[in-house]
């Protein structure tokens, strides 16, 4: 039973007669009044007395009204031609765009090794990147392109689930510059596990943690930054003014990302 949702191809792809026939009709449109046969077949790539040929046929059809001299022109009856077999092939590629092409998701991975097309492979997820293992893992993919390792590679059909836990973040909410209170920048860094990302909102916390002789990994795009790289498996340390919190956790909560606000040692 034929499917009810499935768009038939246009009747411009029919045959190559009908797709040349149309090429020629537009490339006429595009050139009018003063037609060139010998261009037009340069164009599309088809012989002068093919060119003669269709034109022939156009001008028989009403489409083309022929003058002296190699002047046409194109009727309303062919410019009506024109729009029908062209709204029904970009109607036809908007389906192919989206049924079939979208529906191939290739995403990108790093390769632990050497791979080639075509192979099946494990993802695993290392320092919030997905990598291609191929000595496997709890989820799988097939390369669509070849790398070598430590070279991005395409992946696509996806079986399982990639095995990591999210991240957690730590988050320190420091004063503003009218505050009156005074930290030890230490404070702010201590407990920091050497796995963990540094974060920085506000201008107040990036110069605290430059006091504290450390180095931010994240400066700027925070809210979306943080959350994404916890959502990858990252622990991250996250130093913000008071004034910034709120849209932070508000974005840890809406990516139920594990998270707990610690106050630093006032000076």
């Amino acid at each position: 039973m034929a499917d009810p949702e499935r768009v038939a191809p246009p009747e411009v792809l029919d045959s190559k007669r009908d797709a040349t026939r149309y090429q020629v009709l537009v490339e006429i449109a595009a050139r009018q009044p003063a037609v060139s046969q010998t261009e037009i077949a340069d164009a599309i790539g088809v012989t002068s007395q093919a060119v003669s040929d269709y034109v022939r046929d156009l001008v028989e059809h009403g489409y083309v009204d022929k003058g002296g001299r190699g002047r046409y022109s194109v009727t309303k009856e062919g410019v009506d031609w024109l729009i029908s077999r062209t709204d029904s092939l970009r109607t036809y590629l908007d389906r192919v765009s989206s049924d079939v092409l979208g529906s191939v998701d290739v995403d990108a991975a790093v390769a632990l090794a050497d791979v080639a097309e075509g192979r099946e492979v494990g993802l695993v997820m290392r320092d919030g990147v997905l990598h291609a293992n191929p000595a496997g893992g709890t989820a799988t993919a097939v390369t669509v392109t070849a790398a070598a390792a430590g070279e991005a590679v395409g992946v696509a059909d996806f079986e399982g689930v990639v095995d990591y836990e999210t991240g957690y973040v730590t988050v320190v909410p420091v004063p503003d510059v009218t505050d009156g209170r005074r930290l030890d920048p230490a404070d702010v860094v201590s407990d920091r596990t050497d796995e963990s990302l540094l974060a920085v909102a506000g201008t107040e916390a990036y110069a605290l943690v430059s006091r504290s002789g450390a180095r931010p990994d994240i400066r700027f795009g925070t809210v979306d930054g943080v959350a994404e790289a916890a959502v990858r498996g990252l622990d991250v340390r996250l130093v913000v003014t008071t004034d910034q919190l709120p849209e932070h956790t508000a974005k840890l909560r809406e990516q139920n990302v594990p998270h707990e606000v610690v106050d630093p040692v006032d000076d």
